[in-house]
């Protein structure tokens, strides 16, 4: 099995519902996420996946979310809590439909809220 991965970073504010804690108020993040994508064949370039495209599919989703009040602004977190869980969960669903196309699938998505705390989904 190969595997491939890039980062990228976006910044954004947020609160936690059903939560008691600082965290409950609205605050911000410079958020970074890492991806790691994995399959068993190469292209004939002897490349899983093009860097340059995974990181921009990355960079599409991760527009969304920079300078937003996460809560407010995205329709998925309207209900639900944007807690570093769900939006690893939201950025694997969105870059899952975006490289469909390719012989690859999503090894996982960390999400780093600070340097040393994260979360990562992955099916």
């Amino acid at each position: 099995m190969y595997k491939a991965g890039v980062w990228d970073h976006f910044s954004s504010a947020h609160y936690l519902r059903n939560y008691q804690g600082k965290c409950e108020n609205l605050h911000g993040h410079n958020w970074k996420v890492e991806v790691v994508v994995k399959g068993e064949d190469l292209d004939k370039s002897g490349m899983l996946i093009d860097f340059g495209n995974l990181k921009k599919y990355l960079k599409e989703i991760l527009d969304l979310l920079d300078h937003k009040c996460i809560n407010e602004e995205i329709d998925y977190f309207k209900e639900k809590s944007p807690s570093s869980e769900n939006l690893a969960r939201y950025i694997y669903d969105k870059l899952t439909e975006k490289i469909k196309d390719f012989d690859v699938s999503i090894d996982y998505v960390k999400v780093f809220e600070s340097e040393n705390s994260f979360a990562i989904y992955s099916r």
